[in-house]
């Protein structure tokens, strides 16, 4: 068989987690005062070399905050037509974590909000020391 990365498996790869701030952010606000939303919004170290984006009021403009061994690194893009197509966050919640998926999806101008999983088949587990398991084996 193909060895084709899925989604599940691009998701599962280990690498930084990925925060998003539900509120709006100032644009004008560089590295410190991102690094100080990160603990008071997210509730996150800013050292710990996990991306945290903040976006625009408007929604066309979208900064990516990270920790890089020895500095911040401040990753801002804004768009020329449209707006970021964020998730839905419930009320009151600050943050929320994305997939990588996810993430390549909203840089990708992709709607999350009208994707939709079709159902697959997902073989059941295996269970050890039962019959089944010693007659198919």
């Amino acid at each position: 068989m193909i060895g084709l990365p899925s989604l599940q498996a691009l998701d599962g790869a280990p690498g930084p987690r990925i925060w998003l701030a539900a509120e709006a952010t100032d644009m004008r606000c560089g590295f410190d005062r991102l690094a100080q939303r990160v603990q008071a919004v997210i509730g996150a170290d800013p050292l710990s070399g996990h991306l945290f984006l903040f976006r625009s009021r408007s929604g066309n403009r979208l900064k990516i905050l990270t920790w890089d061994r020895d500095g911040y690194v401040l990753w801002y893009k804004r768009l020329e037509i449209g707006v970021f197509k964020l998730p839905r966050v419930a009320p009151g919640v600050g943050s929320v974590e994305l997939r990588a998926s996810e993430l390549a999806m909203l840089l990708d101008g992709i709607d999350m909000a009208k994707l939709k999983r079709v159902p697959r088949y997902e073989r059941p587990p295996k269970i050890c020391g039962t019959k089944q398991e010693s007659v198919v084996a």
